[in-house]
């Protein structure tokens, strides 16, 4: 191993160390009971609440993946994302947060997201409740299998080492770090994880930036590629057996395909995926008191806009200063790590490479810690033993989390996986599932259990559908799946109401009361 990555390594194991301090500080809280395990007691304040939402949520995807997107295809893929993805942050904060946050602990005092929806439409026979549980573990299984996917690239990409070897590697130090502190050791450590996140995307971006020549030298270059700065057309890579083509040392593009307005809305409709994300609805669960929901608004969306705009330059920035090393859709999720091991000193390139590290594990603890929570609670305490001890809850989770990151580890051995195909999958099927269901449940009275369980079948039911048989066709077609599925989902739960009997006087009296707690 070469000095540099020496330097690179030791870096990295300070972040790993300081992590791994963090939960075991959180150690004995977290286990006082499974309460304070999922949940933290309700006690996250708008800092932690927001910026571990952000980084529980956006993950390796937005250090490789959406800079790869922006390498591979330039500018308008990756904007149009990034900007639905910022106005999503915005409205599922401004629309859901605070109405989420009284209707959670007026119903019930729910914990999880599942509870939540099950207690909302006081189920007996707990068929939400299973629904939305079973949907978790399938989503956030494919979930994990990204983050891993990342730490493989990543620690291959740097040392050479075999990717497999170092994907497992991580997700043991995962799972390790996840079993000990619970969601405030996560909440708190992904806060640390969001300022190392951003700071690594600054400082890459502007050493790219003078590394480039400037703004104009970039622009200059970059329009050089036909439709690689388009906001309506897209760079069109000329492929050959899976890899881009190098002419004279220069690669080879074909002519610059449309990006119309249809595809703009579907590329958009990521927004829509923040309404049912459970990494994020459970920070608002969570967070100690809803007039500090505001302010967490502001810092999420502060976070999110200068992250997401950092990663798509980055990408662009990339194909002018490396413009034939990154030759596969696969190897341009790594013009990142490419970019800050050539530009920055070995042992501020390791803490840049923490960034990755970081936004890997901030996102991956989430998603297991979320997993496990959906079976132990909701469905072996829910369900299968109403009379469940917390020790004996507590155990099931440890069991779940791991039953759970072996799968992740199978999906993720193929190491041509590419991230952003991986998460936008998922990131449809949470969207899909319980996004339009958050909604309606928050803002319309009429919603009951039938519409509900419709909802939530119909969404997740085309967004396999759709991707699977659908979508292949082309066309007007080749849309995102989160798209028509959130709408499938959102006319499921209306028609389905309006159908079958309206909610009991209860369930009606309950929303009128988390309407007026939320006015004030």
């Amino acid at each position: 191993m070469s000095t540099d990555n020496i330097q690179i390594l030791i870096a990295m194991i300070i972040y790993i160390s300081a992590i791994l301090g963090i939960g075991v500080y959180f150690l004995k809280i977290a286990n006082e009971n499974s309460d304070n395990y999922f949940i933290g007691g309700r006690t996250l304040g708008p800092w932690v609440a927001a910026m571990s939402a952000e980084a529980s949520d956006m993950s390796g995807w937005l250090l490789m993946g959406l800079p790869g997107v922006a390498y591979w295809f330039g500018w308008s893929d990756a904007f149009w994302t990034a900007l639905g993805l910022a106005i999503g942050t915005y409205l599922n904060w401004k629309i859901t947060a605070k109405r989420l946050r009284n209707y959670s602990a007026i119903a019930g005092d729910a914990i999880t997201i599942p509870e939540y929806f099950s207690n909302r439409f006081k189920e007996n026979k707990k068929v939400i409740m299973l629904i939305a549980s079973l949907f978790i573990l399938v989503f956030f299984t494919v979930y994990a299998a990204s983050c891993f996917v990342t730490v493989g690239k990543l620690f291959n990409s740097l040392f050479g080492i075999q990717y497999q070897v170092v994907m497992i590697a991580g997700a043991c130090f995962v799972i390790l770090y996840t079993l000990l502190g619970g969601f405030l050791a996560e909440s708190v450590s992904d806060f640390m994880q969001g300022v190392i996140m951003i700071i690594a995307l600054v400082l890459v971006l502007v050493m790219g930036t003078t590394a480039a020549g400037g703004i104009n030298a970039i622009s200059e270059n970059i329009q050089r590629i036909p439709g690689f700065f388009d906001f309506f057309g897209i760079a069109n890579p000329t492929v050959v057996d899976g890899a881009q083509q190098v002419l004279a040392g220069n690669p080879v593009f074909g002519a610059a395909l449309p990006y119309t307005f249809l595809t703009i809305i579907s590329t958009m409709s990521w927004g829509l995926g923040y309404f049912g994300v459970p990494q994020v609805l459970l920070r608002f669960i969570a967070i100690r008191d809803a007039a500090e929901i505001p302010k967490a608004r502001r810092i999420a969306t502060t976070w999110c806009v200068i992250s997401l705009f950092a990663a798509v330059f980055i990408g662009l920035i990339g194909r002018v200063l490396f413009p034939t090393e990154l030759l596969t859709p696969s190897g341009a999720e790594s013009i990142f790590i490419v970019m800050s091991t050539n530009l920055l000193p070995p042992l501020i390139a390791g803490f840049v490479m923490a960034g990755i590290l970081a936004a890997t594990m901030s996102s991956s603890d989430s998603y297991l810690l979320i997993a496990a929570s959906a079976f132990s609670k909701n469905i072996y305490e829910g369900i299968l033993k109403k009379d469940a001890t917390d020790k004996e809850i507590m155990r099931v989770s440890h069991i779940t989390l791991i039953v759970i990151s072996i799968i992740g580890v199978l999906l993720a051995l193929d190491e041509t996986s590419v991230i952003f195909n991986i998460v936008s999958f998922a990131w449809a099927g949470f969207g899909a599932t319980f996004g339009p269901l958050m909604i309606f449940s928050l803002f319309w009275k009429r919603t009951n259990r039938e519409g509900a369980i419709a909802g939530m079948l119909g969404g997740a039911g085309m967004v396999f559908i759709w991707r699977l048989f659908i979508k292949p066709i082309g066309g007007v077609f080749g849309i995102y799946e989160l798209l028509p599925a959130f709408l499938v989902s959102c006319a499921f739960i209306v028609v389905v109401s309006l159908l079958t009997k309206e909610p009991s006087q209860e369930i009606q009296d309950e929303f009128e009361q988390v309407k007026a707690a939320s006015i004030n």
